[in-house]
């Protein structure tokens, strides 16, 4: 199942589905959603969110499991460093590699002050490229302290991730050859939004797997796209998440269509998104596709490409 996985990733197009576990003790209801509008059979594969915005939500590795087993189709499981030390982030990669789990995308996580939980406490021992580093181990039959599994893990592909834009598009370089040097198989960007951006993001990726050292396998970079309906949510991302890039002409269109009625707005953003996502496609065919869960929305604008 991993292994297919990795080898749609290096085909000539691929499709991952994020899925936000939600803050109630069983996932039921999200795996229902996605059989309802059939995106198991449109998506390569799926990955799974760990308490974004340092909010409480079901486990992200019980998810990717029980999505993997229901849907018979490799998970990407997202580990925070912002929450487990090196003890506890090597023990769940043990566990996982047991269950198979074995695509893991590595994030340093957003700050516990965000937290929903009070007087929440970070627990970083490092940055993504520390639970990189342990993976890189892990493949090579040893823990992160040197000493050899009595029995060696099942390969581990590990996932980094991208801003999509800075005003400086050397920091876009140096974090993915940063990432590239410390293993990634693939690096999934922040959403993207404009084809001129798809490029410019393709060029740098290149541009760091070139000057990576001793690189270890030929990676792949997959852009991020996340539709947007409302003009507020385009205010959102566009000022307040660092490394996304809104266009000017994204706010113009969703401004005169919310002037005249909210339905009107909505499809706006839907015309748009199904635009956007042509443009980016086509581009890479190599994308991520997040939407906060309304799955209905991400079948409407893939199917209609």
């Amino acid at each position: 199942m991993v292994e297919s996985f990795i080898k749609r990733l290096y085909s000539d197009s691929f499709l991952s589905l994020e899925v936000t576990p939600p803050h109630a003790p069983s996932l039921d209801n999200i795996i229902e959603d996605i059989k309802r509008y059939r995106l198991d059979k449109i998506v390569d594969g799926f990955s799974t969110t760990d308490n974004p915005l340092a909010r409480l939500k079901y486990d992200s590795m019980f998810s990717a499991l029980k999505i993997q087993q229901t849907f018979k189709k490799a998970c990407i499981t997202t580990m925070s460093m912002r929450d487990r030390n090196k003890i506890a982030l090597q023990s769940d990669l043990l566990g996982m590699n047991d269950f198979d789990l074995r695509v893991v995308l590595a994030l340093t996580g957003d700050p516990a002050r965000s937290s929903d939980q009070p007087n929440t406490k970070a627990v970083n021992e490092g940055r993504s490229t520390l639970l990189l580093d342990m993976i890189k181990c892990f493949n090579s039959g040893i823990d992160y302290a040197g000493k050899p599994f009595k029995i060696a893990p099942k390969k581990i592909f590990p996932f980094a991730v991208s801003n999509a834009y800075a005003k400086n598009s050397k920091t876009l370089y140096r974090n993915m050859l940063k990432k590239l040097s410390s293993g990634a198989n693939a690096i999934i960007t922040q959403p993207v939004y404009d084809k001129e951006n798809a490029k410019m993001l393709l060029q740098i990726f290149e541009d760091a797997k070139r000057d990576t050292q001793f690189l270890e396998n030929d990676p792949v970079l997959i852009l991020g796209f996340f539709p947007i309906t409302r003009l507020r949510t385009a205010q959102f991302l566009n000022s307040h998440v660092p490394g996304i890039y809104v266009p000017t002409y994204w706010m113009e269109k969703l401004l005169k269509a919310k002037e005249i009625s909210p339905q009107k707005e909505f499809e706006e953003g839907i015309e748009l998104s199904k635009k956007t996502f042509g443009e980016i496609y086509n581009t890479n065919k190599k994308v991520h596709l997040m939407s906060a869960n309304h799955f209905e929305i991400i079948k409407e604008v893939v199917e209609s490409f």
